[in-house]
Parts: structure tokens; sequence; C-alpha cells
């Protein structure tokens, strides 16, 4: 039986608006979503590669094939996990909402030079965790990690869905349109939104569920 995992962003946690509401559909039709908590208790030493590894043991540990649904991070986590080669033919089907390509390009400029060299030289920087509704600090490890990192690596060919609204302003919907181009398993809709996408959950979930066949 195929397991659900739905992957959550940066800076919040299974307690989001957007994975209680999927986890609610995915209820009505008697089908548990998975959302494991990416903080891990610790979101001050948070990287891309512990989230990937968290999530790829998770998956690995399941006697069958999984879906996995992400959110901005929790997004690129997604198709990061699903190019790792253990994993190879158990990840379904991806369906990622405002996923976070080109994320570093897209962040840094935003905190400026001086934001972020002090970031560098004092080891952490203060960012608001929206669950916990405090700032946290958070170890320049996570920059790092992530340069890591390069999009044009993930070429699993993998059926997935990215749904992106227009008016994202954290995650420009250009990442999305470039990353689909050039990836014909890759099919794009474009919602009239912000980066949360709270106001078209009605909209999340059909395209969801026709994606999923459920």
């Amino acid at each position: 039986m195929t397991q659900y995992l739905y992957l959550h962003g940066f800076a919040s946690s299974p307690k989001s608006t957007k994975a209680q509401a999927m986890r609610s559909r995915f209820a009505t039709l008697g089908l548990e979503l998975i959302i494991p908590d990416l903080n891990q208790g610790d979101f001050s030493h948070l990287t891309l590669s512990r989230q990937i590894q968290q999530v790829s043991e998770f998956v690995l540990g399941q006697p069958d094939s999984t879906v996995l649904i992400g959110s901005s991070l929790g997004g690129l986590t997604a198709t990061w996990v699903a190019q790792q080669p253990p994993l190879a033919g158990r990840i379904e089907k991806l369906v990622l909402l405002a996923p976070a390509f080109d994320f570093l390009a897209q962040w840094l400029p935003r905190l400026g030079s001086d934001q972020l060299n002090a970031w560098r030289t004092e080891g952490t920087f203060s960012v608001y965790h929206y669950t916990e509704q405090r700032t946290l600090p958070l170890h320049y490890d996570f920059i790092t990690d992530a340069q890591g990192y390069d999009d044009g690596a993930l070429q699993a060919k993998i059926p997935t869905l990215i749904l992106h609204g227009t008016r994202d302003e954290t995650i420009a919907i250009a990442a999305s349109r470039a990353y689909a181009t050039c990836r014909p398993w890759v099919h794009l809709v474009e919602l009239p939104s912000d980066h949360a996408l709270v106001d078209v959950e009605a909209d999340l979930w059909q395209h969801t569920r026709e994606f999923l066949e459920l």
C-alpha cells in the first residue's frame, strides 16, 4: 500500500496550515498522510542534507512505495530524496508546492552582504520560526551545505506535479518554470496566489487528487 509523506517548509512544522489541510483532505478518503518534523527538535542545526537523510531513511524503512508531497524547502528536499540511488523505484510520484528551486540565489541577495557576512562571522543568524512564533538561531552550515547542491543534477524521471503561485515573492515562479521546461516528466500548474498558497487550498487538493488518482 502506498505511503503518503508530506514535507513541510523552512521554519515551519507539521502544524503548518497547508500540512494540516492536506492531512484532513487525505483523511476524508481514509488515507493517512504522514508529516515528519524536519526540525528534529534542533532547528539551529538544520541543513538540506539532514532533511534528505531523515526522509530517505524513513522511505527506506517502509515496505511499500512512497508519494512525496513537499512545500517550499520541503519540495526541494523531496526532489533530492527522489534522486538518491538507494531509493530508485521507491518513489512513485512527487507533488511540489512552491518548491524552493534556486533558493540561495533568490534568498541571499535579500539578506544583503552585511547580514550575510555577519552570519558567516558570528556563526548563527536569527530566523523567525513560524510555528514557534519566535526567532531561533540558525547556523551558517545551512548555507555552506546548500551550496553543495546544484538543481541541474535533479534528473530522476519521476512523475512530478508542481503547484506554484504567480505572485510568489519568496520563490519566484520563474524557478519552477525553468525546472519544468527541460524535464518532460514534470507538469507545472500556475495558480493566482503567493508563496503560502493558503487562498487556493481547494485548488491544491483538486490538482493533487487528480494527479495521484485518489
